[in-house]
């Protein structure tokens, strides 16, 4: 079975039971009865989609306080043909965790997932100077292992729904540094490319013929010629040379726009390598909201232009 939108299969995703990327694709109502596959880590989720083991892979991408997650623009960028089908962004709280009895004075090493504890330095640095700090594959595993461990001296950063799966307590709650932390998550399949819904994004991947000056202008300058708003934009290496870099570019529209198309179109030319990422509908409730109002929009342009056509040769 494929995933497509509306259409739920067999998905990979960061694991295990427990992560936000769980619980950002239990927020997806229409894959509510995908078969979940949970992986150790985003290389693994791409790897068994890739063996053919999962009809779609589901990751983090991005969040609003620590950045992009590199692991997986990397996995976009250069490894199998794999598009974007949607993404689903989730509003994130951190809470510290350990076993029932446990307290925060006695605290001395805490598990999590890099990024999440990229998100705590704040609290960490306030509340936790001394503790030492482990990193995991993610904020869930962070948790199990905490739970399995049996120490009340180790605790994990990690989200509510992990402390109700593995039966811990919360010593401190919504502990990031920056309120309005939310992470974007993206659903990846092989070949299929969304129908345009009137409000989307198209993400590619940019590689240089060289390294020269100007390069990166030259090639914001073809959305910016266009009018075309980027929403994204990240350099990573090309694995192939020190000093060698690609851009990983995330603009607004559609490859059905005719205008997008043109400039992808130019840039493919110009540039001679370039890599497709997908297109794909906008998240959120405002999204589908803007994709309302869009549609209302040409329902009325068009009849403002049947209107027009129909004096044609009307005479006189």
């Amino acid at each position: 079975m494929t995933v497509s939108l509306g259409q739920p299969g067999r998905i990979a995703y960061l694991g295990p039971p427990g992560t936000f990327t769980e619980e950002a694709l239990d927020s997806v109502p229409d894959l509510a009865g995908s078969e979940r596959l949970p992986t150790p880590t985003i290389g693994e989720a791409f790897a068994v989609l890739s063996a053919g083991g999962a009809d779609a892979a589901f990751v983090p991408i991005e969040n609003s306080i620590e950045g992009p997650v590199n692991a997986t623009i990397d996995q976009l960028a250069f490894a199998d043909d794999l598009l974007v089908q949607r993404e689903v962004v989730l509003d994130v709280h951190l809470d510290l965790m350990a076993l029932p009895g446990a307290d925060l004075a006695t605290v001395k090493r805490v598990l999590t997932f890099p990024h999440a504890s990229a998100q705590c330095h704040g609290f960490l640095r306030a509340s936790l100077p001394d503790a030492e700090l482990g990193a995991t594959n993610s904020t869930a595993d962070a948790a199990r292992a905490v739970a399995e461990g049996g120490r009340r001296d180790v605790a994990a950063i990690a989200g509510p729904l992990a402390a109700k799966l593995y039966g811990l307590d919360v010593l401190a709650h919504a502990i990031e540094d920056h309120g309005g932390n939310q992470t974007r998550f993206v659903l990846v399949a092989p070949h299929l490319v969304p129908a345009p819904t009137g409000h989307d994004r198209t993400s590619v991947v940019c590689f240089q013929h060289a390294d020269r000056p100007g390069s990166l202008y030259a090639i914001l300058g073809q959305f910016a010629a266009r009018s075309l708003n980027l929403t994204f934009i990240e350099s990573r290496p090309t694995k192939q040379a020190l000093g060698q870099y690609c851009f990983v570019v995330t603009v607004e529209g559609h490859i059905a726009d005719e205008v997008l198309g043109d400039c992808l179109k130019e840039l493919r030319a110009e540039l001679g390598e370039m890599r497709f990422l997908g297109s794909y509908p906008v998240s959120g409730a405002v999204a589908s909201q803007r994709r309302a109002e869009i549609d209302a929009e040409r329902r009325s342009a068009e009849r403002w232009l049947v209107e027009l056509r129909s004096r044609v040769g009307g005479g006189g």
